[in-house]
């Protein structure tokens, strides 16, 4: 179980990493998607199979719906065709492969019974308990900060789409 740990939290600092580094948004996105599953293998491993899928759903899919609805607001158009086709070639899909292809592998192995904690049920009531106890302010904080990237992404796009209207166009004829 040591080693699978190990392995889940160096794939999730690597893909923490690249989503930082990483200039193109959707690139980004590929990293930190790949950075929270990763942290779903770990609280799997710690015995917490209930929170893991919660990561999953909640986290990785939240995040995934909030960026494709930064993209359509932004509404980059057609000229950002280029560059989705620069997205298609194989050594841009190779980092999050090859991250991806390591948890699924340490996902396998402790399925088979090869590692993981012994775990009991954790019932909704407990984590609602949990979230709105002791933990209320971290669960309040993450509730703010999601919120203010929300507003944050609405000006950076409404900014944008401004700054395109006012862009000069193709000249058209008139008819007469």
């Amino acid at each position: 179980m040591n080693i699978l740990f190990y392995m889940a939290s160096i794939v999730a600092v690597i893909a923490t990493l690249m989503v930082i580094l990483e200039f193109n948004p959707v690139h980004a996105l590929l990293y930190l998607i790949v950075s929270l599953l990763s942290l779903a293998v770990i609280f799997f491993l710690l015995g917490a199979p209930f929170a893991a899928a919660l990561e999953v759903i909640i986290y990785a899919g939240a995040i995934m719906v909030l960026f494709v609805f930064v993209v359509m607001m932004l509404n980059l158009g057609p000229r950002s065709a280029d560059e989705e086709r620069s997205w298609h070639p194989a050594r841009v899909w190779f980092g999050p492969f090859l991250l991806s292809a390591a948890l699924l592998a340490e996902l396998l192995f402790v399925l088979r019974g090869g590692g993981g904690a012994g775990f009991g049920e954790v019932s909704p009531e407990e984590v609602g308990i949990a979230l709105f106890g002791p933990y209320l302010l971290a669960t309040e904080l993450a509730s703010m900060l999601l919120l203010s990237g929300l507003i944050g992404a609405y000006h950076l796009g409404r900014g944008y789409g401004e700054a395109r209207r006012h862009e000069p166009g193709p000249v058209e004829e008139s008819t007469p």
